[in-house]
């Protein structure tokens, strides 16, 4: 193989990226990177599906350790670096799109926070609730506003910690041009289910999974540690946050559990939503068994002709049903773009 590049798996989440990842990892002689803002911490395990195959930059914090974009951009680059010196193929999989944003293209200038401003910000919160700051967020920067929950302390609190140190609402500090990333054009593709109904159905599937493995009883075991709290970002991962809630008494166990269900529906419409945005080789559209019935939106000519013969194979009845041999047919179309 030429020179390594850099291939992305993305897709939200309960796609099949990991599978398919990790079938491309044996058929490439490749490493993987986990691109997954919950899967850095210990001890969070059920809840985030953790994978049994090795990835990079998995169990890097304990949950009550914050840990950033910047940080994963940081620690990627060098882990890049690390597997082409093994001569290898690194792989980025996961649905973590900030951190692909961060490592590929960058992050925009951010003002550092202002203890004193951070300070005053969350005594109106004790005084007033996080739902009158959050009316207030909604009249200096509505565009974040609109893409915050009321009780979304931390986000809440830096939003208007960065309109009063700057005058400048953050969604707009967010819109401008990245600051560093790798420099490259990765090969980028993107796993989804065709149907937004199959989709739902593995989500809820996988939760009903989660459940019976003792997610509740994970969720509880960080909340009896007694250091945590709900304001952390690995407790605000989907799943834990809800539970968290039931567990401090704020919701019946029943309703906390259909928390889940919808706030990890919201976050699989969030990753579309990026995902829509993002520039990719191609998506490949699976059916409800996990077989390849599409490869859509391939533009080089090489991936044209993978998509060819995809839609042939499935016009025939005889769609790639599993993930080893979906890499398969993956491997020859990176390997011909690569010696392009």
């Amino acid at each position: 193989m030429p020179a390594s590049p850099l291939l992305c798996v993305m897709g939200p989440t309960a796609a099949g990226k990991t599978d398919l990842a990790v079938s491309l990892a044996d058929s490439l002689n490749g490493e993987l990177i986990s691109v997954d803002s919950a899967l850095v911490y210990r001890d969070l395990n059920i809840g985030t599906a953790k994978p049994d195959f090795p990835h990079h930059l998995i169990d890097l914090r304990d949950p009550s350790e914050p840990y950033s974009a910047m940080q994963f951009a940081r620690d990627a680059t060098a882990v890049i670096a690390e597997i082409r010196a093994r001569g290898r193929l690194p792989i980025l999989v996961g649905g973590t799109m900030l951190y692909f944003r961060a490592l590929l293209e960058g992050l925009d200038d951010m003002p550092a926070s202002d203890p004193a401003v951070r300070q005053q910000i969350e005594a109106d919160a004790a005084a007033e609730g996080w739902p009158a700051l959050h009316a207030r967020l909604q009249r200096v920067d509505p565009a974040l506003a609109a893409r915050l929950h009321p009780n979304h302390s931390q986000r809440i609190a830096r939003g208007l910690e960065v309109w009063q140190m700057t005058g400048k609402p953050l969604s707009e500090w967010q819109s401008g041009k990245g600051h560093g990333g790798l420099g490259e054009a990765p090969i980028t593709l993107v796993i989804c289910p065709k149907e937004r109904s199959v989709l739902h159905t593995r989500i809820a599937e996988r939760l009903e999974k989660m459940l019976s493995a003792g997610l509740l009883d994970e969720v509880r075991q960080l909340w009896l540690r007694g250091d945590l709290s709900a304001d952390l970002p690995a407790i605000r991962a989907v799943g834990y946050r809800q539970l968290w809630a039931y567990l401090d008494g704020e919701t019946p166990r029943d309703e906390a559990v259909q928390n889940v269900l919808f706030a990890t529906r919201q976050l699989a419409k969030r990753q579309l939503t990026w995902l829509r945005r993002w520039p990719a080789d191609g998506w490949l559209l699976t059916g409800e068994h996990g077989e390849l019935l599409e490869a859509a939106h391939c533009s080089a000519p090489i991936w044209r002709q993978f998509a060819r013969d995809v839609g042939r194979q499935a016009e025939e009845g005889k769609p790639l049903t599993q993930s080893k041999s979906i890499a398969a047919a993956l491997t020859e179309a990176i390997s011909a773009s690569l010696n392009s």
